[in-house]
């Protein structure tokens, strides 16, 4: 039989339309029949998830509707557009980030409310933290839970050389967050919202921050603007008053950790993992690190034709991730 945590995983990829992760843990659970005997069961579970994924495969009669819409005319190259399907349930968070965010979804959802008393929701986010400790899967999951698309700016085209043409193009990203609502995220923020008075920037940062100010106040759209900055020190200090809320983000806790594997390792039995040893070696590492870490683990598992993890197989993806992240000397 599927182990709690395959079943568990089963229910949660429906729940979020993964159909990818489904129909992986429902081989997971066919594989598993078969190693324990119940050959008939693994049959008949192999024969459905071949027959979806042939179903899948096979073109629909009706024209499949399109999420979103890439931006086009001047605005392509300045942002792009995709639909995310992350939850903010899935995201392993102290319990008073989850309940900040939680708000934050809460004020969208009943902004008409709010402004029937002359409020407004909370929609300027400035998101501060290490790397790699979920900063920008907050922004996926926000634009998921409120069924909005996620538009993340891309600094490379919108910063240039010539004077005055880096403020033009974000004034059309601020004129387009009012006709087209979605989450707008400024990613390494720190790009143009670095102190002013430093002696290292240039004139036309200093410019771009300038405007960037003045939009961000003057801002009446609906759409969510989410800034994230690695670099907490080096933002200008006029910015934190201009956010609606600041939301900093931690390393994970031992306990964190252990979350974010038993999540990513849902499909697979984890029941005699070591997790002192294991909680040890995550030590320093970002969610993100950490993710990575069980992905590796997971496919030594696959590949070994496994429905369970081994500890050796956690604890030796994690010492790789630690090495990869240590400077050279």
């Amino acid at each position: 039989m599927a182990t709690a945590q395959q079943l568990k995983a089963l229910l949660e990829s429906y729940a979020h339309g993964d159909r990818g992760r489904f129909l992986s843990v429902a081989s997971q659970i066919a594989a598993h029949a078969a190693r324990t005997g119940k050959d008939r069961l693994a049959e008949d579970l192999r024969k459905l998830v071949d027959d979806a994924k042939r179903a899948a495969d096979r073109p629909s009669e009706a024209p499949q509707a399109v999420p979103i819409v890439q931006p086009t005319g001047e605005l392509a190259g300045l942002v792009s557009a995709t639909f995310p399907k992350a939850a903010l349930e899935d995201m392993v968070l102290t319990d008073e980030l989850a309940q900040r965010l939680k708000r934050v979804l809460r004020e969208y959802r009943q902004s008409d409310a709010l402004a029937g008393h002359g409020l407004s929701p909370r929609r300027k986010l400035l998101l501060l933290g290490p790397p790699g400790c979920g900063k920008s899967m907050t922004a996926a999951a926000l634009a998921s839970e409120l069924h909005l698309p996620l538009l993340t700016v891309q600094f490379h085209t919108l910063i240039t050389k010539f004077m005055g043409e880096t403020a033009a193009k974000l004034r059309l990203i601020f004129d387009t967050m009012k006709r087209n609502r979605g989450v707008y995220l400024f990613d390494e923020f720190d790009a143009i919202g670095t102190q002013r008075h430093s002696g290292q920037d240039v004139g036309e940062i200093r410019r771009v921050l300038n405007s960037f100010l003045v939009f961000l106040e003057q801002d009446d759209s609906m759409s969510l603007i989410v800034a994230a900055s690695n670099l907490e020190a080096s933002l200008d200090a006029a910015l934190f008053r201009r956010f609606d809320d600041v939301l900093r983000y931690e390393m994970p806790s031992k306990q964190m950790a252990r979350r974010l594997i038993e999540n990513r390792l849902a499909p697979f039995t984890i029941d005699r993992l070591s997790w002192t040893r294991i909680e040890q070696a995550c030590q320093g590492l970002s969610h993100a690190d950490i993710t990575k870490a069980c992905e590796d683990a997971a496919k030594e598992a696959i590949l070994d034709d496994r429905g369970s993890i081994r500890s050796e197989d956690v604890l030796a993806a994690l010492r790789q991730r630690q090495r990869i992240g240590r400077p050279q000397e």
